[in-house]
């Protein structure tokens, strides 16, 4: 028996093709959205008076929470797109009937 062998390293899972593959758009969103997080924070401090602070803290730290969620637990743009193939394949023979 020999090994199986290994796809390419752009190839995705159901011959989708979609560019997550290889983690780029994730990994492009976390940057670009800690960049406007920190430039956000910079602002937000700056204009803020002292007695508002916590409040804009409190606020920020909620933000960061879903963006990690998001991030996290959030399906792929595989599944998604899955998901939308399955629903429309429903979609369509429950309207013929």
């Amino acid at each position: 028996m020999s090994a199986p062998v290994p796809s390419s390293a752009g190839a995705s899972p159901g011959g989708l093709g979609l560019p997550e593959a290889r983690w780029f758009w994730r990994r492009l969103y976390v940057y670009v959205a800690s960049g406007v997080g920190w430039g956000l924070l910079t602002w937000a401090v700056a204009r803020t008076p002292p007695q508002g602070l916590p409040a804009v803290a409190h606020g920020l730290m909620v933000l960061l929470g879903v963006t990690m969620v998001l991030y996290l637990v959030a399906p792929s743009a595989q599944q998604l797109a899955a998901v939308f193939a399955e629903m429309r394949l429903r979609l369509s023979v429950g309207g013929r009937r």
